[in-house]
């Protein structure tokens, strides 16, 4: 070890080892930045900084500024004329309606699919594939779909109407019940991949510990399983939500867009491209973002208050 000896302020003499700062003196900046998480390895972050600034936050903070200068009126004209017109401020309504039911029922089917599949069994890879498939259809393909099968001519009303269930055919498509269903067959697979990753963090041996002590496979699950899953179901339905409360598409499709289905996103479209008043499109698109944030941040609120802590069992 390599060592100095140095003369303090006072005229009186210590021992150092190299590197080390005298008492009472002030580390070197580069010492006190790396404390502080401030080092080198920052530098790793500047692509990943350049591409969310290039791709997230310009066009948000554009979006923002462009919705404040209408081309009549005050700044804030294009919000007023939004939540004035009651044929615009519905779509919000008409959103919700379609995104929080999808959002529940692609979490609460993930979830016994998800614990069954957590298992070892013979075909599990070939299940699993089955179930995630339908991300790689794409929303045009998934709409086409249900035309075929579910429409007025498609296989399930003719079905029905061949053995005389129905005398006509159901009304399946170009309505809300179309724009559900699609939104459930593309956002199930993300439910299911999520519900099934926080179930497979949660330690097995602590349901055979309940299981030693009489409980039954409804019981495990209420008891154990369920309250340690819990948080990952909300953080589940937040992300289908979000994927939910952005259909487009969807609604066009398979929904009635001047109707039942004229979601908040159908109403940013038509005001930026149809109308061409950018600023009623921007301020549409910030109210579509403030609600889901709205949301969000109630589930995440309500997760607060569930178990947040470890999954894996110990050895007591």
């Amino acid at each position: 070890m390599t060592t100095v000896t140095t003369q303090s302020a006072t005229g009186t003499g210590n021992g150092l080892t190299a590197g080390a700062v005298p008492p009472g003196a002030r580390p070197a900046l580069r010492h006190r930045l790396a404390e502080r998480g401030v080092d080198g390895q920052l530098l790793l972050l500047v692509p990943a900084a350049i591409f969310v600034l290039g791709l997230f936050v310009y066009p948000f903070g554009y979006g923002v500024a462009l919705s404040f200068q209408p081309g009549q009126g005050d700044a804030l004209s294009a919000y007023r004329a939004f939540f004035t017109d009651t044929f615009q401020r519905d779509t919000i309504g008409t959103t919700l309606w379609i995104a929080l039911p999808v959002a529940l029922a692609n979490v609460l089917a993930s979830v016994p699919i998800a614990y069954r599949m957590r298992g070892r069994f013979r075909g599990k890879r070939l299940v699993t594939t089955a179930l995630v498939v339908p991300i790689t259809l794409g929303t045009v393909l998934t709409a086409q779909g249900l035309l075929n099968f579910l429409g007025p001519t498609g296989w399930f009303n003719r079905a029905l109407v061949s053995t005389g269930l129905v005398d006509a055919p159901l009304e399946l498509t170009h309505n809300y019940w179309g724009v559900v269903m699609s939104l459930v067959i593309t956002g199930f697979p993300f439910a299911f991949l999520l519900v099934l990753s926080y179930l497979s963090g949660i330690d097995p041996s602590l349901e055979r510990a309940a299981a030693t002590l009489g409980a039954g496979w409804w019981n495990r699950f209420r008891r154990v399983t369920l309250p340690l899953l819990a948080p990952g179901l909300a953080t589940t339905f937040c992300l289908t939500f979000v994927l939910a409360f952005a259909v487009f598409p969807s609604a066009v499709l398979v929904g009635d867009p001047s109707g039942s289905t004229r979601v908040i996103s159908i109403a940013a479209y038509q005001a930026a491209y149809e109308q061409f008043d950018y600023a009623l499109g921007s301020a549409i698109a910030i109210v579509m973002g403030a609600v889901e944030l709205i949301v969000i941040a109630v589930v995440l609120g309500a997760r607060s208050l569930l178990y947040t802590g470890s999954t894996a069992g110990g050895k007591g």
